[in-house]
């Protein structure tokens, strides 16, 4: 049943991801030596997507968890469930994940409850073991396993921070927005719209960064570049593929919407 289930977390087909830095061969070398990765950067610059390349490069299924607020420790780690009048064990993504010897990445790791991130500190240390309590059961993790979270900087705060005993166990990168050049690249080849429209967006899409000092949470990401490029390679007018997919996406702020807008008709 869990090979079954593994089939479903492995990437057959290389993902495009176009490397901005060093961050490749880290990756292979912290997975080589049993390390843990804690990527951070802002919303849709490309982290689950290099993930999807890691774990393509190194032949591994990729068990990803979206963190949220109500995750609790029975939810990444397993519980007994009534069928058919019994009580049977099912493992979480977690335990899938230590048990298949495959990559665990949970993105947005700060939005989990900090009760719940405590049951990763014996698997992101020298230990690389997980305790089932309610099996009384203790996992070792094969030299494949290996553990990634995520998380935003620019959504941090007091309440929604990694405990320093928890971010010392991990490998650090530090993921931003590409440069334009690359970033075009990037629009161009997973939108499917070549030339100076992708070019004008990636242009819009630095322009809306720097109004974060002007009230608006965060600019415009690769990803709703990417967005627009498709409506616009499907014959949607680039003002409104802008409006719809970058605009009304970044905001509902009358004001910003208007600035917003100014940009878009400057440059398309």
């Amino acid at each position: 049943m869990q090979s079954i289930r593994l089939d479903e977390h492995r990437i057959k087909e290389e993902p495009f991801y176009l490397p901005t830095g060093e961050e490749v061969l880290i990756a292979e070398t912290a997975h080589r030596r049993g390390l843990p990765l804690l990527l951070k950067g802002p919303t849709g610059c490309g982290k689950t997507r290099f993930m999807q390349y890691l774990a393509w490069k190194l032949k591994l299924p990729l068990v990803t968890v979206s963190c949220h607020d109500d995750l609790s420790t029975s939810d990444l780690v397993g519980r007994y469930l009534i069928r058919s009048g019994e009580a049977v064990w099912n493992d979480g993504p977690l335990t899938l994940a230590v048990r298949a010897g495959a990559i665990c990445y949970l993105d947005e790791i700060v939005e989990a409850r900090k009760d719940t991130t405590v049951v990763i500190h014996p698997l992101a240390d020298d230990r690389r073991e997980l305790p089932i309590e309610k099996r009384g059961e203790l996992l070792i993790a094969p030299e494949s396993f290996m553990l990634t979270v995520s998380y935003n900087p620019g959504y941090q705060s007091v309440l929604k921070d990694l405990k320093t005993s928890t971010r010392q166990r991990f490998v650090a990168l530090a993921f931003n927005y590409p440069s334009p050049e690359q970033e075009t690249t990037i629009v161009e080849k997973e939108s499917g719209m070549q030339g100076a429209l992708a070019q004008s967006l990636v242009k819009l899409a630095n322009m809306t960064r720097a109004l974060k000092d002007s009230g608006l949470a965060e600019g415009a990401s690769t990803r709703l570049l990417i967005q627009a490029g498709k409506l616009m390679a499907e014959g949607i007018a680039p003002r409104t593929a802008c409006r719809v997919a970058v605009c009304e996406a970044l905001t509902d702020d009358p004001e910003l919407l208007e600035a917003l807008a100014e940009m878009v008709s400057s440059l398309f």
